[in-house]
């Protein structure tokens, strides 16, 4: 079903085509722009060179490939990023060092230069606002995902749309994801990136599907202007909401994943605090499977806490656990309340949420993941081959 958010921001077009596993798509939007990225070490040749192009602020179009990383490829790779560019700003007539360039896939291998130029030139015959641009668009830039994820806030005096890609190598400070966000808001290039770091630090960095984290991750941010000014305030808040239910969907999309777990953390001294908490029991296999096995061992919940290196009083706490409409508690400032029955009942559904107040402060966060299966194994065990 084709759906239109990105496209539906007034100054964006786009257009994408996927052949066998490697897909290009084209998106032209031009106004203030920002940018962030993986923390890797190991940084993609794309990552390197938008960490460079994005100083101006500044973009008219953004080009991306997928079932290539680019990733370790040395000086070719980034030659070939930087030649991406150069397809995209003839193709669009806009100049290339405008031009945002993102890729995916495999680790290790060199670009097809020659079918990205061709992709690029038949792609950027059909740039349009549809929602069957939309499509194309999203799952050109697809690998191991198997939905598209879209999101669209709309305010009374401006639009948020977005896309994105990611469901494995996923963890905190950026995950294997790809993010196109783009907006109709008038706002400076400064508001603009300090909305999406704060956006960036409370939605993407709280996904952990694995706790592998990529070589190319990347979000991309977009304001035509088309619309009126904005308040940073309010734009901020917008924006949040808009990457939150990105960050969700990749959460829920995760490789071989049955069931989107979602942790609260409450009574933290400290935001940083509460999401590191929430991050740690997101990512622990242990809390992981038996999401996947429906099994209430919820004792596996405070363990990984207990880990994450912020003090509380273990006597102190207190657990729920909710499947979204019913909340049961587990424990109460330290006393075992539980009662398997509803709690087993709780993780039926296709989402688990854990509610874990530390008693320690006044702070709160979330993060998302999912359940670990066998199937992920599958995927990642025969990935390349």
């Amino acid at each position: 079903m084709s759906y239109k958010s990105l496209c539906a921001v007034k100054g964006v077009t786009a257009n994408g085509v996927k052949e066998g596993k490697f897909g290009l798509a084209l998106i032209r939007a031009s106004g203030t722009a920002a940018g962030v990225f993986t923390a890797n070490l190991a940084k993609a040749a794309p990552i390197e060179l938008m960490r460079k192009q994005i100083k101006k602020g500044l973009l008219d179009a953004i080009i991306a490939n997928s079932g290539c990383a680019n990733a370790y490829t040395g000086t070719r790779g980034y030659e070939d990023a930087l030649t991406m560019t150069e397809y995209a700003g003839s193709a669009l007539g806009v100049d290339s060092a405008s031009v945002g360039v993102a890729s995916t896939g495999v680790i290790g291998r060199y670009l097809d230069m020659p079918l990205i130029r061709r992709q690029c030139a038949d792609v950027a015959l059909n740039l349009t606002s549809t929602p069957v641009a939309e499509d194309r668009t999203v799952r050109a830039i697809m690998t191991t995902d198997i939905r598209p994820k879209h999101a669209l806030v709309e305010r009374e005096d401006f639009t948020i749309g977005a896309i994105a890609k990611g469901s494995g190598m996923i963890a905190p400070n950026m995950g294997t994801m790809i993010a196109f966000i783009c907006t109709d808001a008038t706002i400076d290039a400064k508001s603009l990136k300090e909305a999406l770091r704060l956006a960036t630090t409370r939605t993407f960095n709280r996904v952990v599907v694995d706790g592998d984290m990529s070589t190319n991750d990347i979000a991309l941010c977009i304001a035509t202007g088309e619309s009126g000014k904005v308040k940073p305030g309010e734009f901020s808040d917008a924006l949040e909401t808009c990457c939150r239910s990105l960050a969700q969907q990749i959460a829920a999309d995760g490789e071989g994943a049955s069931k989107l777990l979602e942790v609260t953390v409450r009574g933290a001294p400290k935001e940083t605090a509460a999401a590191k908490v929430a991050r740690v029991v997101i990512e622990s296999p242990l809390v992981k499977t038996a999401v996947y096995g429906e099994d209430p061992n919820w004792g596996r919940v405070i363990a990984a806490a207990g880990r994450a290196g912020v003090k509380f009083d273990p006597n102190a706490v207190s657990l729920w656990i909710s499947d979204g409409k019913n909340k049961y508690p587990l424990v109460k400032s330290g006393e075992i309340i539980a009662d398997l029955t509803k709690a087993k009942a709780a993780m039926h559904g296709d989402k688990v949420i854990f509610v874990l107040d530390l008693g320690a402060g006044k702070e709160e966060a979330t993060a998302w993941g999912c359940d670990l299966t066998e199937k992920y194994v599958e995927i990642n065990g025969k990935y390349t081959t």
